[in-house]
């Protein structure tokens, strides 16, 4: 609380020539012509030329749990809305990373080492293609008879099968009757308006990108085995018992997280029709992926929550898991929470799909509609976890980013989002602390400081400490260095303005830089060009500190060069303290060093610069004793 009379800022001082010459921000050449192609603006606003493109996808899996087998047929219509006539497609198959030929970030079992996708039909428009994916990575490209011209479509039939990965990780096998069944069917890959087809293989470490697209989703699965899986489930009293039917569809409209299914239930197998297959079939449209994930003794549980006050829009909540796992009996009740404050609070908009469901695996790792998260005796942590991922509904899945390209568009938000959530769970002190310990910590006291590379370099040219520092802990600092020098109120507008452009469409880090200065009627290119295209990092110091009279000059060198918002702990002769908050706008003119003049009413004997989350490498030359 600020006291009257016993201190006043005076006035700001900056070190060295002050220029006011608008900066502008490096782009590579592809991102250049697509601006000259009229597909984005400079405003941040989609182009007067923006495209995308749209497949439908009406797919049959089945999961055989014998022989751990994924087999599946699809149709794919898939609309070419680009200006382009396409020759060839380029085809996304990600299980194949677990191929002994596939590049990965690290070292794997032989667990987790399958012989990858299979096709045995494959047809466009009624013409069959002789398709031989024995040699296929995670993209192939296919020649067409027929090409593709713009406003046209084209329909794809394939045949496929692939097995299961012993190693679960984002996908595979849980235990022998559990699994987690994600990037589980061929896919036509991106063909967008910067880089065309997307072909960048994927790895272990990289995540995706995909179009908007509608799905019917049918999966087989025997008797005993529910299957939960991303969109709203249409028939529910064809593969559940009618109790159990009955209890589910209440669930969508209860505020009580209720158990659909319990441990004894399933194993007596009481939960299912008692066919020898049953089909279950959901339906999602305009979302960028669907999973599944089906097992014969997890637990149900499930509830609902009103995410969208205006219209009293309620969202299910379910969560499916082992009934060893102790932290995953909250995780329904948690996931309600989540949704509830990331809808009301930041970003502050409604959750804007119809379910979410919790699954124990091992991947943390988010998808449309659902988590796989490992199990954790740690309750905190777990619930931690799921915040994060459930946080990543907006980013990249309202928002379709390129985390494959632009991995800080959606880990740097989710890791933003997971903290602000957690100061309402745990309060700011233990917020801040988890924050610093889990996130900052490892990249500041990190040695190998030559991975300070620039937020914007590609997600696929860094790799260990440099991909995290990069996707999560610089970029979440920068988003809240925003929050800190706009205020709440107008950062949150802001932020609003880049999710209403860009919701249901592919943005890219140009988008959201445009966006802010566009709304915010400033030219922020400085803050851009500071946080995310420098090798900065964070690293304060004292410089020195005048006197006259009461009068008190601060001479902050700014050693790092990061633009950071900081605290000076000023503390009294009589033993009072008192602060000074400085946002980020303080580096404007001169990021390297600036002087802070202050008058205080009564003798100062010591000062501190703290930055809070923001660590310093070097704290020892943060502080001035009289």
């Amino acid at each position: 609380m600020m006291h009257k009379n016993i201190f006043k800022i005076a006035t700001l001082f900056l070190l060295g020539t002050v220029t006011t010459q608008a900066q502008e921000l490096y782009m590579p050449r592809n991102i250049k012509a697509a601006f000259a192609n009229g597909t984005r603006a400079l405003d941040g606003k989609p182009g007067k030329n923006y495209w995308q493109n749209k497949g439908k996808y009406d797919m049959t899996i089945t999961v055989t749990p014998n022989d751990k087998l994924v087999k599946g047929t699809e149709t794919i219509t898939y609309t070419n809305h680009s200006p382009d006539t396409l020759k060839k497609i380029t085809m996304r198959f990600v299980n194949n990373m677990h191929k002994p030929e596939a590049p990965r970030a690290g070292y794997v079992s032989k667990d987790y080492l399958t012989s990858g996708l299979d096709i045995s039909l494959f047809t466009v428009d009624g013409q069959s293609y002789n398709v031989d994916s024995k040699d296929w990575g995670t993209t192939s490209d296919i020649p067409l008879k027929n090409a593709l011209a713009p406003g046209k479509t084209a329909t794809f039939k394939i045949n496929w099968s692939y097995p299961l990965s012993k190693v679960s990780g984002r996908e595979g096998q849980i235990d022998s009757t559990t699994f987690f069944v994600a990037y589980s069917f061929p896919r036509v890959s991106v063909y967008d308006d910067y880089n065309g087809w997307d072909k960048i293989p994927h790895t272990d470490r990289t995540e995706f990108y995909n179009d908007f697209n509608d799905y019917l989703l049918t999966v087989k699965a025997p008797k005993n085995y529910v299957v939960w899986a991303t969109g709203d489930l249409k028939n529910p009293d064809e593969v559940l018992q009618p109790k159990f039917a009955d209890k589910l569809k209440k669930s969508y409209t209860s505020e009580e997280v209720v158990s659909i299914a319990n441990a004894e239930e399933m194993a007596n197998g009481e939960v299912t029709k008692q066919n020898d297959w049953n089909t279950w079939k959901f339906t999602a449209d305009h979302i960028t992926d669907v999973t599944f994930a089906l097992s014969n003794h997890y637990l149900w549980d499930a509830g609902s929550v009103v995410v969208d006050k205006k219209t009293g829009r309620r969202t299910s909540v379910q969560a499916a898991y082992d009934s060893k796992a102790e932290d995953f009996s909250h995780a329904a009740t948690w996931t309600k929470l989540a949704l509830d404050w990331f809808s009301n609070n930041w970003p502050g908009v409604p959750y804007p799909f119809s379910k979410m469901t919790a699954v124990q695996g091992f991947a943390d790792m988010e998808f449309p509609m659902m988590v796989n998260d490992t199990s954790t005796p740690d309750m905190e942590f777990s619930q931690f976890v799921l915040n994060h991922e459930i946080a990543h509904t907006y980013f990249p899945f309202y928002m379709g980013t390129n985390e494959t390209r632009y991995a800080h568009m959606d880990e740097g938000w989710a890791t933003t989002l997971e903290y602000l959530i957690g100061q309402q769970q745990l309060g700011k002190a233990k917020a801040d602390e988890n924050y610093k310990k889990f996130r900052v910590e490892r990249w500041i006291k990190d040695p190998s400081t030559e991975e300070d590379q620039p937020i914007i370099t590609l997600s696929t040219q860094v790799s260990g400490s440099g991909y995290g520092n990069n996707a999560y802990v610089k970029p979440s600092l920068a988003y809240l260095a925003l929050k800190d020098m706009f205020g709440d109120v107008l950062f949150k507008k802001y932020l609003h303005a880049y999710m209403d452009r860009w919701n249901g469409k592919h943005p890219i880090p140009w988008d959201f830089f445009h966006t802010i200065n566009d709304v915010s009627k400033q030219d922020l290119n400085w803050f851009w060009n500071n946080w995310f295209f420098s090798n900065n990092y964070i690293d304060l110091a004292i410089d020195k500190v005048t006197i006259k009279g009461m009068t008190y000059n601060i001479s902050i060198r700014n050693i790092g060069g990061f633009a950071i918002p900081f605290d000076i702990k000023v503390t009294y002769a009589d033993g009072t303290t008192h602060v000074i908050h400085e946002t980020p706008v303080v580096w404007k003119f001169n990021q390297k060093a600036i002087n802070i003049q202050f008058t205080a009413e009564k003798p100062v004997t010591s000062m501190v610069i703290d930055g809070g989350i923001y660590m310093d490498a070097k704290p020892s030359d943060n502080s001035w004793k009289k």
